[in-house]
């Protein structure tokens, strides 16, 4: 398994698949092209069908520029095509093809590259695989899972997950003090600030805590819509969940910065076993593979926080994505917005919730944590590809630009 920072990275909106795998491949490519007199993507599957509405052509174009480069959104169906966000590059001089290489952008920024081998064993920081081995390890070992992460990961680790809370921090504060209309022609509103202001007629506690944990989830979520800079939590349609409970637990609890990054390792875990095991990308899996493990994510590390021990960690992780099995992708013209910013609100809610009640039923469980990852993988295969990513399906189907039916 690969280390935690993998899971992490600070970057643009809207989307991990959709601009910043692109943009990965388009910089690889360029470099190893600087002869190329302009450069040619074209966009298959999820993609070309959704890559508008996520600025895919943008991140390429902008990736090529100062060369000239055409985006091309093809309907062609590949037969052998080997992830739904599959995209080719070319490389032209002349006015003929001098070069040509496929990639594949997997989720959370990550790209595969056809006929390389760009996974290998050396990449790996964990030699365990599975909860069930991790968790094995350190009863064996008689440690905790913090300082399993401490004997795996390089020296850096904390000052790299430093930085992240840092810019997670910064995409809450900025997105609570903007207003105005997100872009993409939705007109859809910002609505964190909104949230964040509103007097409320009541202070019960738990009406208070809605308030706050949405607010954030909200901010940060309008923060990738506009384009801003964001942390992949384990992808940029799922980057508000981890933070806004983070961000609460720290305001209502008054942890350190040092406590809430052990925490963010202890969610790292959850999310590389997710990427290692299943997907975290909607184009293959739905937005259970986003939204779910983000969940999980943020349920184990709300479980650290409140000082649980390994089995009801992993029982907060469990119940979270048990919970969103089966929940479809179906951005709206293809945007990271709706549903996907109320979606995040949601889960980080929901995320307590599971963290709560793995506290009094953790020794009652059946499902482990790998179960659910097994579980939500073929979940995800089993579905209709207009489920996943493309905006064919769901709520993507039912509504049109213009808000009516179709």
């Amino acid at each position: 398994m690969k280390s935690i920072r993998d899971i992490y990275k600070i970057g643009t909106g809207p989307s991990s698949s959709h601009t910043m795998g692109p943009e990965a491949a388009a910089k690889l490519f360029k470099g190893e092209h600087p002869e190329a007199e302009a450069f040619r993507a074209i966009l298959y599957g999820s993609l070309s069908k959704t890559g508008k509405g996520h600025g895919t052509d943008r991140a390429i174009i902008q990736t090529m520029s100062p060369v000239p480069c055409e985006v091309v959104f093809s309907a062609e169906e590949l037969p052998e095509m080997k992830h739904p966000n599959t995209m080719d590059l070319i490389a032209v001089s002349g006015g003929e093809e001098t070069a040509r290489q496929r990639f594949y952008s997997i989720g959370g920024g990550d790209i595969r590259i056809e006929g390389r081998q760009t996974e290998t064993a050396e990449q790996d920081v964990y030699m365990e695989n599975s909860f069930a081995e991790i968790k094995q390890f350190c009863q064996c070992s008689y440690i905790d899972l913090l300082r399993y992460i401490e004997i795996n990961e390089a020296d850096d680790i904390w000052d790299y997950l430093g930085e992240v809370w840092q810019a997670m921090k910064n995409a809450i504060q900025t997105g609570l003090s903007k207003e105005g209309i997100l872009p993409g022609g939705l007109n859809i509103k910002r609505k964190a600030k909104q949230l964040y202001t509103k007097e409320l007629a009541t202070k019960h506690p738990e009406v208070i805590e809605c308030q706050r944990v949405c607010a954030y989830a909200y901010a940060v979520s309008e923060q990738n819509a506009d384009n801003g800079i964001i942390v992949t939590a384990p992808t940029c349609g799922s980057c508000g969940v981890l933070p806004a409970v983070l961000y609460y637990l720290q305001e209502k609890k008054h942890f350190t910065d040092d406590k809430i990054v052990n925490a963010l390792a202890i969610a790292g875990i959850f999310g590389e076993l997710a990427k290692k095991n299943a997907s975290v990308s909607g184009a293959e899996c739905g937005c259970q593979a986003e939204i779910g493990v983000a969940c999980s994510m943020a349920a184990a590390a709300a479980g650290y926080l409140f000082r649980y021990d390994i089995d009801q960690i992993e029982y907060a992780a469990e119940i979270a994505l048990e919970h969103h099995l089966g929940l479809t992708c179906d951005p709206i013209c293809g945007l990271v917005q709706v549903p996907c910013i109320e979606r995040n609100a949601v889960a980080a809610m929901r995320a307590l919730n599971s963290a709560n009640l793995a506290f009094f039923l953790s020794e009652t469980r059946r499902i482990s944590y790998d179960m659910v990852l097994k579980s939500m993988y073929h979940t995800g295969l089993d579905m209709k590809e207009s489920y996943r990513e493309t905006s064919e399906g769901g709520l993507a189907k039912a509504y049109s630009r213009r808000g009516t039916r179709r």
